[in-house]
């Protein structure tokens, strides 16, 4: 391509107002995130919900607004392809000294998008590849924190430098005992680092902002002693409101993988320098991709960006095709998978076989209402994409007929761009990250035998996971509506996370019941339903006969869960909810939490329900607890 010369005032104007948009847009995301820090002070939890379900709408309104101003000042739309080459060209020099330039080149491709044709979305119009470097990007305001703060002992107590650590993020708020505190984290952090001795460059690195999230607030950092580097979080609660204490440490990779995971909500954390904080986090989670990261920190476009990116680079460096997903067809999304690549397609079918009682409009208003909720560790993130285009060669045949057979409507092979190249393409779809389906995880157990040590515990992991899974969105107000065991996935680790949305609801719209006695002796032996049910009526007991059909499952089942089939378990969750109660949710076992003694246990403030098999196995109400725990992903 030969460059255009720089000399329209035009291109210049366009520019500059989609970096004032830009500008306007992270402005409002940033100061919505620095305001946890006052929410978290003042135990607002209830605000601290409602901030990150508005801040998830931010990115949208800013790229309309800007869309909008282009069309009403500029006439955008209907300027030559001349102008828009050189506004790239103007918007690239605006961000020379910028310090989100990354969020900055998504943003003009969002809203450059929505103007040109899809001819255009390349590199010579949009960011189809970054321009701008973010290595050592930093602010150059003295006055400003940096993104990280390193704390030397010195021959000091390292209780001293953590206790300093922590009275540096100046929170409103009096620690209930920050000696014991502090001892309590730097034995911890003594033992993560063994006996050898100080090194002359011992430190502790820490980023200079909390992240908040739920109820908590987490201190993010490593220690760095020779050539050992290890990587912490400090989970800070209120034991009482307005007093706070350390409740837990976490170290290591996989720890901070879990604080971090795919199927949680974003923090709230304030960041100058975003790029720089994705930079420090994957020096702590080298193996999680940075799109990943990005979302976490509630920036969802530049993830969903970065996540793009990567899947062209993978489809370019790789030959396997496109296939049907394995395991049990979904009555509602047809899925499909790239072998070598570690997520899942998922399309809206056009028609769906009774019972499924559903449109394509209510699937996906399921999807969003997931995306503002809380995932409390049990529910997958989905990235949505329209229009995704990929090389007619790297489907297989028996794709392209099942999605002709069942997805026709989002299904076009053509030439759109009219380079000679065929392509598929796919008018809208759900990405979310791969795990093995539950049932299959069990069939391998059963296909073992009961001889067998190994698959027997397998089993029994399985199905003590599947129910924390469930009562874990119960506590986060989501009923699953269809529970069967494919509608879960099983994740590297042994996490059972829920993937299938279009049946949930909120628990607080259902109405949980007992099934009626039979009337008469023709109620009892009939096969049909003798009693009236409404739209939201639920009845637990009835979950057993299509799901505990093995005998196995059914013991273990019967012996951790049993709750699960019961009215009186989900009615009193309900009321919980209904009282306006916040239930705290842990992303970290009861082994790293710090009790008056520095040893693990639970706060006297709240009672704890663990996870991995450590629930109460005697059939109580495990929700008369506030907790939940997981393992790492």
């Amino acid at each position: 391509m030969s460059l255009p010369a720089i000399d329209s005032a035009l291109a210049r104007q366009i520019a500059q107002a989609m970096i004032d948009g830009f500008n306007r847009h992270y402005r409002l995301f940033r100061t919505e995130s620095a305001r946890a820090k006052h929410r978290f002070e003042t135990c607002d939890w209830h605000g601290q919900q409602r901030a990150q379900r508005e801040r998830i709408e931010f990115y949208d309104l800013r790229v309309r607004e800007c869309q909008r101003r282009l069309e009403r000042e500029f006439k955008a739309g209907e300027q030559p392809m001349a102008v828009w080459q050189q506004v790239k060209l103007h918007y690239i020099g605006l961000l020379v000294q910028h310090q989100q330039p990354e969020l900055a080149e998504t943003f003009f491709n969002s809203v450059t998008t929505r103007i040109l044709h899809r001819s255009y979305f390349h590199n010579d119009f949009i960011f189809v590849r970054p321009a701008i470097s973010t290595e050592y990007l930093e602010t150059d305001d003295p006055r400003a924190k940096t993104t990280y703060q390193a704390f030397y002992p010195a021959g000091a107590p390292l209780q001293d430098t953590v206790r300093a650590m922590l009275e540096s993020f100046a929170l409103h708020c009096d620690f209930e005992d920050l000696a014991r505190d502090a001892r309590h984290v730097a034995d911890a952090m003594q033992r993560e680092l063994g006996e050898g001795r100080a090194r002359p460059n011992f430190q502790v690195q820490a980023l200079s902002s909390l992240f908040y999230r739920n109820k908590g607030a987490y201190l993010v950092g490593k220690l760095i002693n020779g050539f050992t580097e290890v990587p912490f979080a400090l989970a800070l609660l209120h034991r009482t409101p307005g007093t706070l204490y350390v409740d837990a440490a976490l170290f290591g990779e996989d720890d901070l993988a879990v604080l971090f995971s795919f199927s949680r909500a974003y923090f709230m954390v304030d960041m100058e320098i975003p790029s720089a904080y994705v930079q420090f986090l994957r020096s702590l989670m080298p193996r999680k991709p940075r799109a990943e990261i990005y979302n976490a920190l509630g920036l969802a476009k530049q993830g969903k960006n970065l996540f793009y990116r990567d899947l062209l680079w993978h489809l370019r460096h790789s030959t396997d095709r496109f296939r049907i997903a394995p395991g049990i067809k979904g009555m509602v999304m047809l899925v499909f998978d790239l072998p070598s690549f570690p997520y899942v397609f998922k399309i809206i079918r056009d028609r769906f076989a009774p019972p499924k009682d559903t449109t394509r409009e209510q699937v996906r208003g399921k999807y969003q209402l997931v995306k503002h909720h809380d995932r409390v560790g049990r529910m997958a993130d989905t990235m949505e994409f329209s229009l995704l285009a990929f090389p007619r060669e790297r489907f297989t045949d028996e794709l392209i007929a099942e999605i002709e057979q069942h997805a026709a409507s989002q299904l076009e092979i053509s030439d759109r761009d009219g380079d000679g190249q065929t392509e598929v393409i796919i008018q809208h779809a759900y990405i979310e990250r791969r795990m093995i389906p539950l049932n299959m995880y069990l069939q391998e157990a059963f296909d073992a035998g009961e001889g067998d040590a190994a698959a027997s515990a397998q089993l029994e992991r399985a199905v003590i996971e599947y129910g924390n899974a469930i009562k874990d969105l119960v506590a986060a107000n989501i009923f699953p509506g269809d529970m069967l065991w494919k509608n879960f996935g099983v994740t590297r680790h042994g996490k059972v996370v829920f993937y299938d949305y279009d049946e949930i609801e909120y628990i607080t719209d259902c109405n949980f019941r007992r099934v009626p006695p039979p009337r008469n002796e023709e109620d009892e032996m009939s096969g049909e339903i003798w009693y009236h049910v409404g739209k939201h009526d639920v009845f637990p007991e009835t979950f057993a006969p299509f799901l505990l059909g093995n005998p196995r499952v059914r013991e273990a089942f019967m012996r951790h869960h049993a709750d699960l089939l019961e009215p009186g378990f989900w009615q009193r969750n309900k009321e919980r909810i209904q009282r306006g109660e916040v239930i705290d949710f842990f992303p970290y076992g009861a082994h790293r939490r710090f009790d008056g003694h520095g040893v693990a246990a639970a706060p006297a403030c709240v009672d704890l329900s663990v996870d991995n098999g450590e629930r109460p196995a005697d059939g109580r109400d495990a929700f008369a607890t506030m907790t939940a725990t997981e393992s790492p992903e």
